[in-house]
């Protein structure tokens, strides 16, 4: 049986090092990163974030996991890992920071991973996206003005947290590979998972190679 959880996922505020680990957790697992946005909605993703509608861009995201899950279950079938850099949480927890009036409840029976929240000192995430070399949408602004709202909604799900702070992007995954995912979820409601519907547990380990029933 493989000691490691077979679906992982990276959350957390801009900065924190998602898509740096991401990449480097999956070559790790010899897991397969799977975009939970796809490359079929990257031309229309520029185009949804200059608009200020937030419950059509909460709808474009959405809609952008549902589509990969197909790419993820069928990984998951064939006993194949999978990483991806955020999940259903990011979505939920940020619109809802954004002020969102949709209230969502996921269907049963999709593929839950095993959840990272990536976090760091405050005055070292905003170096980190001050030295970055790409443009900043108003949706990140919006981000930044309501990060301790992100931070409050996240804490709604179930997520092991790693500290990122003064740490080399391998040390990060070294700290991950030695995370006790059988424990208890740091940062996490003391609620059953029942509790929240958008909520699901995490996918089982199975034995490599192992299909689904």
């Amino acid at each position: 049986m493989s000691d490691h959880p077979l679906f992982e996922c990276l959350e957390g505020l801009r900065g924190t090092g998602k898509s740096t680990i991401a990449p480097l957790l999956a070559a790790a697992r010899g897991a397969v990163l799977v975009p939970t946005v796809p490359l079929l909605y990257q031309p229309l993703r520029p185009e949804i974030d200059r608009r200020e509608n937030t419950e059509a861009r909460m709808c474009f995201y959405l809609s952008a996991l549902f589509t990969a899950i197909d790419e993820i279950q069928n990984c998951l079938d064939a006993g194949i890992p999978v990483v991806v850099e955020s999940y259903f949480a990011r979505c939920l927890a940020n619109h809802q920071a954004f002020g969102t009036r949709l209230g969502i409840a996921l269907p049963h029976g999709l593929p839950q991973p095993v959840t990272y929240q990536l976090v760091c000192a405050e005055n070292e995430r905003q170096r980190r996206l001050a030295e970055r070399q790409k443009p900043v949408s108003r949706w990140d602004t919006l981000g930044e003005d309501v990060a301790e709202r992100i931070t409050a909604a996240y804490a709604q799900f179930p997520m092991h947290q790693v500290d990122t702070t003064g740490l080399e992007p391998g040390q990060v995954v070294k700290a991950i590979l030695a995370t006790d995912t059988q424990g208890a979820h740091h940062r996490a409601d003391t609620e059953s998972v029942g509790a929240h519907a958008h909520l699901l547990p995490p996918v089982p380990r199975r034995p490599e190679g192992a299909r689904r029933p």
